[in-house]
């Protein structure tokens, strides 16, 4: 069993609901094995010492650094679905793939303009958990698309629309090797104004498939093209 401490590194302690699954749920006992993972890229082999549903107390036996690693830093910025299910569904799948950052996006065409993030911040970390993975992707909170170009970003940049322009497959795209940044748009897609703002400021149009896709699937197919790519040039 994994659990998620993220302070382990100041205190030895399981935080309050990871502690309260241990010791209440799985009713963990004193000299029971257990996995620990940061979300910095810390894996730990460790055992229970003293027990306790609020704050149990674990000692480390191993310790290793930068645990599975992502081949590149992959960002994907999407709109928010207006059905949260399915972008709960986006979130998991791509921490499961690998992810190191989600931003929100609010387009012109975007049904969802509110999103609390502690619902979607524990997915991310029950995915990471269930995929052993030790890094915890960056979730930010959701942007206007014209503040989000002004930010500074390292890599190539892409954005996904279905507008009849020139474009390329992100596949053929994109050469690997580099931090990848993809914007993806709403089930309305991105307005032509958007496009072109996001062209000027250096995006590359690209095109995921012949297929229109959902905006959480074209997500998760972003994400795992990038890391496939990644993957076979290692």
């Amino acid at each position: 069993m994994i659990f998620y401490t993220p302070d382990i590194k100041q205190s030895l302690f399981l935080p309050e609901e990871e502690s309260q699954h241990a010791i209440k749920v799985l009713r963990l006992e004193a000299g029971d094995k257990i996995e620990l993972v940061d979300g910095k890229g810390n894996y730990y082999d460790a055992e229970i010492e003293l027990p306790h549903h609020k704050h149990c107390q674990v000692r480390i036996l191993n310790t290793t650094e930068n645990y599975c690693p992502q081949p590149v830093y992959i960002h994907v910025a999407i709109a928010p679905t207006k059905n949260m299910d399915r972008l709960e569904w986006f979130a998991e799948k791509v921490t499961e793939i690998g992810v190191s950052e989600i931003s929100l996006l609010l387009c012109e065409h975007s049904e969802r303009k509110v999103v609390k993030l502690d619902r979607l911040e524990k997915i991310l970390i029950s995915a990471m958990k269930q995929s052993k993975k030790a890094f915890l992707p960056k979730l930010n909170e959701m942007i206007p698309v014209k503040d989000f170009l002004r930010l500074q970003t390292e890599g190539d940049r892409f954005i996904a629309h279905c507008y009849e322009q020139d474009k390329r497959e992100l596949a053929t795209e994109y050469r690997g090797g580099e931090k990848a940044l993809i914007m993806i748009g709403p089930e309305g897609d991105f307005s032509e104004k958007e496009v072109a703002m996001a062209i000027e400021n250096g995006f590359k149009p690209i095109s995921l498939g012949e297929s229109r896709l959902r905006t959480e699937t074209a997500g998760v197919v972003a994400c795992h093209t990038i890391h496939v790519i990644n993957t076979i040039k290692k």
